[in-house]
């Protein structure tokens, strides 16, 4: 962590060039091969758990081998940080050059690593961290260290990333914690591909990591190696007695039963001493390829593919409904009520000029008064004029609000940059799936996804500019520059307060999930620096040249009344029924994306095609939502339909938010104040982002859809 003061300026440099260059390639490209007796680095980046949100740098943990910092053959330094990229620095990534030696086709049955000692303090940490169930991510050839499984038909091998700090004994009564301190390292390999194939080199396509827990009863030679790896007879409990006469400095209890340790305790100077050793074994594999080495990790997800399958047809058969009404009211009912309203016109029309000129070809007769003629004049204009009235009858519901439905709304300086703020993230979104789904954007690009969305976010300020400045054009806003600013401002500086706020609890606990402060220096100069000026072209573009959108129709001076308004199209009761059909649509690609994010930290969540068809039908589901609720709520009358089209559309956020409030008591394990406030404020925050994207979509199409039906 001691590079991460001078790191800034670098990650503002990979922000400009969206990529760093040692760290992304598509699977099958960039292909690193090794001779015969070549090291190869084994990286330590975090250990992390599903029961809590706080991730730890592995070398900032007190009872695990500190790094010797020694150069060791192939100039590699031990200790040494890898640069990171920005995405790898929000996940909560720190990865150190590790002491332990991998050379290639050199196999060694055991070698010992170091004997930590460590205060009855440290213990304690290690049991809390083992009690939550902590795994450890290493990393050979940028592939995380696996634990190996097997399928239910034992027909396939499948990986779970990451491999388990220790384990928990519970069955004499009491937990008992045990630490792994022996590791057996596989790598699986093949041979290289191509001209390096022919030389002999040969590529990484696995890395296995198998745990045991070796006590100190088990006999050790003179190197410190247990004697008998595969028979162990005691396993290594993180266990110290009440050392208050300290007459020992280490001590092991082999009871049967296991004490909390006391808090009195803790500053005695009892310490226990931890022996660390590991073993390495090469295994050739030509099963698989270099560029399908990823597969193992996903094998198990596979399963769950019909479930996707199932909720792209839920999907298809939510939006296939909600199309044919939509269909319905724009084939039938709109366009009836248009035609019979225009042909009405049309043939008042035709009669009184048929009138007119009947009226001018007529004489006055000689033998009649003119006051007789005038009174048959205005006998005429009161059967035009009840006629008129007749017509007017017939023209209700949205026909009545022409003159009022453009009406601008009340804190329209406010919904402006909300809209341009939701393309903006509509832009990077799309963007992201895009990019993912063709596989640019892959689990071996490591912090990739978050990193790309950063550089996306910021180009696309020239988007939120532009939508911002001609809806608030088109409201009859003035100050232009005043709306650039609150645009630009609004909501990253909104999500900017939240990850500060969150980030000094998070400092305060020495996690690595903590964004270090020249991260947030770099952050703030990209938003200000950069995204800034963007917005203010998008916005001087938006609203100097292309100015406002031009309405069909014209605004009277004088609003109508709204009538009394049905209870299920008044504000947030219409936002919340509305909104529950877009989370329909989601709901079961939801809980893949959580499992992926909340419980299985260690996966990787792949299926961007599944993602990117889904989100397809729920943007085609969000706009036809929001129209078929606008269009009943002009029936009634209300033509005060620009805040209710984006709070339609983006009402789903409300039970999305829900959904995360029962997934957390129904699904996770979360213990301790700090992760629960990191779950529920990131929750809320991906939930703000979401509402805002289909809110943008829902008034887009509202304003399409009322431009055309009063076009």
């Amino acid at each position: 962590m001691h590079s991460t003061a001078k790191a800034g300026s670098r990650w503002l440099a990979f922000l400009l060039l969206l990529c760093t260059a040692q760290a992304f390639y598509i699977p099958g490209w960039s292909i690193k091969s090794y001779k015969d007796e070549e090291q190869i680095p084994l990286l330590v980046n975090k250990v992390y758990s599903d029961n809590t949100q706080l991730q730890y740098a592995y070398y900032d943990l007190p009872f695990v081998c500190p790094p010797t910092h020694k150069r060791r053959s192939g100039g590699i330094l031990s200790g040494q940080s890898i640069s990171l990229n920005l995405g790898e620095v929000l996940r909560g990534d720190r990865i150190t050059t590790s002491d332990i030696e991998l050379a290639m086709q050199r196999d060694s049955k055991c070698n010992f690593l170091c004997n930590q000692e460590i205060t009855r303090r440290d213990l304690k940490r290690a049991i809390e961290m083992v009690k939550d169930g902590y795994v450890v991510e290493w990393i050979v050839d940028n592939l995380p260290g696996a634990t190996s499984f097997v399928t239910v038909d034992k027909t396939r091998k499948y990986y779970a990333a990451g491999f388990k700090l220790g384990f928990t004994d519970t069955s004499s009564g009491r937990p008992r914690y045990f630490l792994n301190n022996h590791h057996t390292i596989v790598i699986r390999w093949r041979t290289a591909p191509g001209k390096a194939g022919q030389r002999g080199e040969k590529v990484v396509v696995g890395f296995e990591v198998y745990t045991k827990s070796i006590g100190p009863s088990n006999r050790r030679d003179e190197t410190g190696c247990p004697t008998k790896l595969d028979d162990i007879d005691e396993n290594f409990e993180l266990y110290m007695r009440s050392n208050k006469t300290r007459e020992s400095s280490a001590v092991y209890s082999d009871s049967s039963y296991y004490q909390e340790q006391e808090d009195e305790a803790l500053d005695d100077d009892a310490k226990m001493t931890i022996p660390y050793t590991y073993a390495v074994y090469f295994r050739e594999d030509p099963t698989i390829d270099w560029n399908r080495r990823w597969e193992p990790y996903f094998v198990n997800q596979e399963e769950g593919s019909r479930i996707h399958w199932l909720a792209i047809v839920n999907s298809l058969i939510i939006c296939g409904l909600l199309t044919g009404i939509v269909l319905m009211i724009i084939a039938k009912t709109i366009r009836t009520d248009i035609k019979g309203y225009k042909d009405a016109a049309a043939e008042e029309k035709a009669r009184i000029k048929r009138k007119s000129k009947t009226g001018s070809g007529s004489r006055t007769p000689k033998d009649k008064a003119p006051g007789l003629l005038e009174q048959e004049v205005e006998g005429d204009n009161d059967a035009d004029v009840s006629s008129d009235e007749e017509a007017l009858e017939d023209v209700t519901g949205w026909k009545l609000l022409h003159a009022d439905v453009f009406r601008a709304p009340v804190y329209g300086y406010l919904l402006a940059p909300l809209v341009g703020s939701g393309m903006q993230l509509l832009f990077m979104a799309v963007g992201l799936v895009l990019l993912s789904a063709v596989g640019i954007l892959n689990p071996s690009f490591r912090g990739g996804f978050i990193s790309f969305g950063v550089g996306l976010f910021v180009f696309a300020g020239l988007f939120s500019g532009y939508f911002s400045a001609r809806v608030y054009k088109t409201f009859d806003g003035q100050d232009w520059r005043r709306n650039t600013v609150v645009t630009a401002i609004l909501f990253p500086g909104m999500l900017f307060g939240i990850v500060f706020f969150l980030n000094l609890f998070v400092w305060a606990q020495a996690s690595s999930t903590a964004i270090p402060f020249g991260t947030l220096i770099a952050i703030v100069l990209l938003w200000l620096c950069i995204q800034a000026p963007l917005v203010y072209v998008g916005s001087w573009y938006g609203y100097v040249r292309a100015g406002a959108w031009e309405h069909p129709t014209k605004t009277a001076a004088i609003p109508r009344q709204i009538p009394q308004q049905a209870w299920y199209i008044k504000g947030a009761r219409s936002v919340l029924l509305a909104g529950l059909i877009p989370f329909a649509v989601i709901f079961i690609e939801l809980l893949f994306v959580f499992q992926s994010m909340w419980q299985d930290k260690s996966g990787y969540y792949y299926v961007f095609g599944f993602l990117a068809v889904v989100s397809v039908i729920l943007v085609v589901t969000i706009a036809e939502v929001t129209l078929v609720t606008i269009y009943i709520q002009l029936c009634s009358e209300n033509y005060r339909w620009w805040w209710q089209s984006f709070l339609v559309g983006g009402g789903s956020a409300v039970w999305v938010f829900l959904y995360c409030v029962w997934y957390y008591f129904a699904k996770l394990h979360i213990t301790g104040f700090v992760s629960s406030m990191l779950f529920f404020a990131y929750s809320a925050m991906a939930c703000c982002v979401y509402g805002l994207l289909t809110g943008t979509v829902g008034f887009l199409a509202a304003y399409a859809f009322i431009r055309r039906i009063y076009g």
